[in-house]
């Protein structure tokens, strides 16, 4: 009987973008455009794993430092 290989899990990579939210990509396609490697590799589930741990706030970059201003005192 023939045994075939087992097929590679395939791998991915956790990007950002400039409004710092992540996403995971496949490790063999180009990077798009806007976006840049966050520095970890690995399994669909590591990777998603990793973005759960650092992706504690879901708000854009840009609506957290326009929340962020908003909350500031009035200078006197």
């Amino acid at each position: 009987m023939n045994n075939p290989e087992p097929t590679p899990e395939p791998q991915y990579r956790v990007v950002v973008n400039h409004e710092e939210q992540y996403s995971i990509w496949p490790i063999a396609k180009e990077i798009p455009a806007g976006w840049r490697d966050a520095g970890k590799s690995g399994s669909k589930a590591d990777c998603l794993a990793y973005v759960k741990e650092v992706w504690t706030d879901m708000r854009p970059l840009s609506v957290r430092k326009q929340m962020d201003q908003a909350a500031k005192p009035p200078s006197p």
